[in-house]
């Protein structure tokens, strides 16, 4: 597509059943939040880059109990006329935010970045936010059980991992997990706001980070200057609902990628027609299913390596070698390599699932009864088998969550101004329909939809088009009007990548920035 912690309402240690956070008897007034005190963390990359913290109420109903730090980072403005913080965040949940404020502020025009402080953000429970989740360190160690069962014993084995997983974070955060969604998320933001000493924000949010911005939106709308949505959540689906979604889309884009190989058979000798080539990839799949590549890549890694291909066509050709080499050389070394920088889940990864399933468990309600799963996931993997069990067992902590789960917030909404929305057709991680739906929500937003685009994340990443209209919209709030729920614009998606040669051996410099920290799964 990842914490702890005094004075609570919450839970003990253990918990032997679903568990809510106490009402509090009253609703207590914000604290005002003492202003960041900013100090430098330049990068090579990012020169002026500072750094701070916030504090935040752990609980938002008890402003003066426990609290949490929220790692901050800004590029601050230059221009003699400010157009106030823009606060990014790069999706999730989980996704660490302070590389953001660099990328963004390097990536847009000079003069309009100049007019900007960026702040970058790690959400609570997140990376250098403090107290920061880790369930199960080493829960994706290769090599796991496969990820489609073939019997019922398979089957209970990753129920029992998944199972395990929960009660982890039950054990370790249970103090926590109360307090970890999305509402508590976004009012974090206007904590930041608050301590900014800003009237209203900027937000430019990818991925989950369109749902944090819009429920931003609802909870605060006199509080919004301009929102930017980059590849947006279907909000009817929070969250079972989208993650089905998800399934059939991830499984489009993997024949896209088969597809493409095919196209470039000169290169990848692995067949010029795709469903050949799709054969094959299965093929590979069965093969490490009996002996792990390298010791270390068995199915469900497999499917962890390729699976960023369908967030981001720049790496298809990366991937598309380590393919050829395993099938026509028996290369189990280039598949371990490809896994190692593609699908390995290190210590940031962690943290960073940790932090997805407690907000996802904890936002919305997911099936209880296991046979819903059973029966959903196999409908589902007969039409679209690539990660259709892969993405079943990542959220399948959550039908055994020790946490009840809250009820979404309806992001409907009348009162901000004019918000930019942007999607591309054929997204795998957040599907064409929910920008058309947030759209429908937003009223007055503007959608600018990329055509035969299939990377998730499309702003800021090479398409010139695109960033033409966030430029607009960035400088003066402008967005495109065609009336109606659909498209207000439309541009062209970029062309296919190449293969790989001697002389050209990296993606597009914006695209691999871009897409490096966004991550995958959210």
């Amino acid at each position: 597509m990842t914490k702890r912690a005094g004075i609570l309402v919450a839970v003990g240690a253990t918990l032997a059943g679903l568990v809510t956070a106490a009402p509090s008897t009253a609703q207590q007034p914000p604290r005002a939040a003492a202003p960041p005190k900013w100090t430098a963390c330049a990068t090579q990359a990012y020169p002026t880059l500072q750094c701070s913290t916030v504090r935040a109420p752990l609980d938002h109903d008890m402003p003066s109990g426990r609290q949490v730090t929220l790692a901050l980072s800004r590029i601050p403005h230059t221009a003699k006329t400010s157009q106030g913080p823009l606060l990014v965040n790069p999706g999730g949940p989980g996704g660490s935010g302070l590389s953001m404020a660099g990328f963004v502020a390097s990536s847009l025009p000079e003069k309009l970045a100049a007019q900007y402080d960026v702040i970058g953000f790690d959400p609570r429970g997140v990376g250098r936010s403090t107290p920061a989740l880790d369930c199960a360190p080493k829960h994706f160690d290769p090599v796991r059980p496969d990820t489609v069962p073939d019997s019922y014993a398979a089957e209970k084995t990753n129920r029992d991992r998944a199972a395990a997983f929960a009660a982890a974070c039950g054990r370790t955060h249970g103090d926590l997990l109360p307090f970890m969604d999305t509402v508590s998320a976004a009012k974090d933001l206007d904590v930041i706001r608050r301590a900014l000493g800003a009237q209203r924000i900027n937000y430019f949010g990818y991925s989950y980070g369109t749902y944090l911005g819009a429920v931003y939106a609802k909870l605060f709308p006199e509080h919004v200057r301009r929102l930017v949505l980059d590849s947006i959540v279907d909000p009817r689906g929070v969250w079972y609902e989208d993650n089905l979604g998800q399934d059939y889309a991830f499984d489009a884009r993997h024949k896209a990628f088969a597809a493409w190989v095919a196209k470039n058979d000169a290169t990848y000798r692995l067949g010029t027609d795709p469903a050949e080539v799709e054969a094959a990839w299965y093929r590979m799949r069965d093969a490490v299913k009996k002996h792990p590549a390298a010791g270390k890549v068995g199915p469900g890694e497999l499917e962890d390596t390729f699976l960023p291909g369908g967030y981001y066509d720049g790496y298809w050709p990366h991937l598309a070698e380590a393919f050829a080499a395993y099938v026509n050389g028996k290369d189990e070394d280039a598949l371990a390599a490809a896994y190692e920088n593609f699908g390995e889940v290190d210590s940031s990864g962690d943290n960073g699932y940790s932090v997805y399933t407690a907000v996802q468990c904890r936002d919305a309600a997911w099936p209880r009864t296991w046979s819903t799963w059973r029966n959903d996931t196999w409908q589902a993997h007969r039409k679209a088998p690539f990660m259709t069990w892969n993405n079943t067992w990542y959220n399948a902590p959550c039908a055994t969550w020790p946490v009840e789960p809250l009820t979404p917030v309806r992001v409907t909404n009348h009162r901000i101004p004019p918000a930019l929305l942007l999607q591309a057709t054929d997204d795998a991680a957040t599907p064409y329909e929910g920008g058309v739906a947030m759209h429908g929500e937003l009223r007055g937003s503007g959608l600018v939809v990329e055509q035969g685009g299939g990377n998730h994340g499309i702003s800021l990443s090479g398409n010139s088009c695109l960033d033409a209209y966030l430029v607009d919209y960035l400088t003066d709030g402008t967005v495109p009007r065609a009336g109606g729920n659909g498209a207000d614009a439309v541009c062209d998606a970029q062309p296919d990548p190449q293969p790989l040669t001697a002389a050209k051996t990296g993606s597009d410099t914006k695209g691999s920035t871009l897409h490096g920290l966004l991550g995958f799964r959210g």
